[in-house]
C-alpha cells in the first residue's frame, strides 16, 4: 500500500490531522506519512500504526521536527527496533537518500519507558520482538505495508497485556484531548474524569507517563495551537489562544516557546512561507 508523498489516507480510526508535525506543509514535500488503524482487540493498548517513507535527490536532507505525544511509539527502522519512551524536549530527525520506518504509536500508558530514553524492543516486550521489528520493516520496504503492519500488530497482541490502570490512564488522556470538557479544563477537571484525587492522578501518570496532568493539557493546547495556525497562518493570535485553552495571547505565547522554541507568530510566519513555496512548486 503507498501513499503520495506527504498524505495521511482517509481511513476509518486514524485521524486525519498532523499533531506534532511541525510545519506539515514542509513536510509534504519530502516524505510520505501512512498511517493504519488498529484492529478492534488492540485498540485499548494501540493509537494507530504508522509508516514514513522517503526518496531525497542525492545530495539533499530534511529535517523533520516534531512536538511529541504523551505516549511510547515502537519504531522499526534500519538502525534496529526499539521503544521511546517520550523525549524530554523536540524530536528531530534527519532524512536522506530513501528509506522506511514503521512503527506502532501506544495508546498512552500502554508501555512503560522512562522519559528521555529507547531501550531496545527485545528489553521490554521479551526475545523474538528485535526480529519481528526486522521482519515488519522487510516488508515496508517491499512495499507490503499492511503486511509489515500486521507484523507489529501480532507481536502487540502477544506481548503487551492492558491492565486496569491503562484504562484509566486513557479515559485521563482522551477527555483532555477529546474537547469534551472544554478548552479550559483543568487538572481537578481530569481527576474526576478519572474518578481519583489530583494527588493520585499525578502520581499515575508520573509512573505511566512519566509526565503530570498538567503537562499532558499543556502539550495538547500546543499541539491545537501548532495545527491551526498551519492549516491557517493569517489568523488572529487573540482569537486563537482563547479557542485553545488560555486567557489570553501572552499565556498562549509563553507555552508555545517553551515547548516549540518559536513564538506563535514566528512559527505562523514559517507556514506561511512553506505554503507559499509548496504553491510555487505546484504551478511551476
Amino acid at each position: 500500500m503507498r501513499h503520495e508523498r506527504g498524505s495521511v489516507p482517509g481511513v476509518s480510526g486514524v485521524p486525519s490531522t498532523t499533531y506534532g508535525v511541525v510545519d506539515p506543509v514542509a513536510a509534504r514535500r519530502a516524505f510520505a506519512l501512512g498511517r493504519f488503524p488498529a484492529p478492534a482487540d488492540l485498540a485499548d493498548r494501540v493509537d494507530w500504526f504508522w509508516l514514513v517513507r522517503w526518496d531525497l535527490p542525492a545530495g539533499e536532507s530534511f529535517t523533520q521536527t516534531v512536538i511529541p505525544h504523551p505516549c511510547v511509539n515502537l519504531v522499526a527502522e534500519p538502525s534496529g527496533f526499539a521503544a521511546h519512551g517520550i523525549p524530554e524536549g523536540l524530536f528531530d530527525r534527519t532524512l536522506v537518500g530513501t528509506g522506511v520506518v514503521v512503527a506502532a504509536k501506544l495508546r498512552p500508558g500502554a508501555l512503560n519507558v522512562p522519559r528521555g530514553t529507547s531501550v531496545p524492543a527485545s528489553g521490554v516486550l521479551g526475545a523474538g520482538a528485535d526480529e519481528a521489528g526486522e521482519r515488519a520493516l522487510a516488508l515496508a520496504e517491499r512495499g507490503e505495508d499492511e503486511d509489515a503492519v500486521r507484523v507489529l500488530a501480532g507481536l502487540v497482541r502477544e506481548r503487551l497485556a492492558p491492565d486496569q490502570h491503562l484504562a484509566q490512564v486513557s479515559r485521563v488522556l482522551d477527555a483532555a484531548t477529546s474537547g469534551d470538557l472544554g478548552p479550559r479544563a483543568r487538572v481537578a477537571d481530569l481527576a474526576r474524569v478519572a474518578g481519583t484525587s489530583t494527588r493520585s492522578l499525578q502520581r499515575l501518570l508520573g509512573e505511566r507517563l512519566g509526565v503530570g496532568p498538567k503537562w499532558v493539557l499543556q502539550r495538547h493546547r500546543v499541539h491545537l495551537a501548532a495545527e491551526r495556525l498551519a492549516q491557517d497562518p493569517g489568523q488572529d493570535l487573540s482569537a486563537l489562544a482563547v479557542d485553545v485553552g488560555y486567557y489570553d495571547q501572552a499565556h498562549l505565547a509563553v507555552d508555545f516557546v517553551s515547548v516549540t522554541g518559536h513564538t506563535p507568530g514566528a512559527y505562523a510566519r514559517r507556514c506561511a512561507e512553506s505554503r507559499a513555496r509548496l504553491l510555487e512548486l505546484v504551478s511551476s
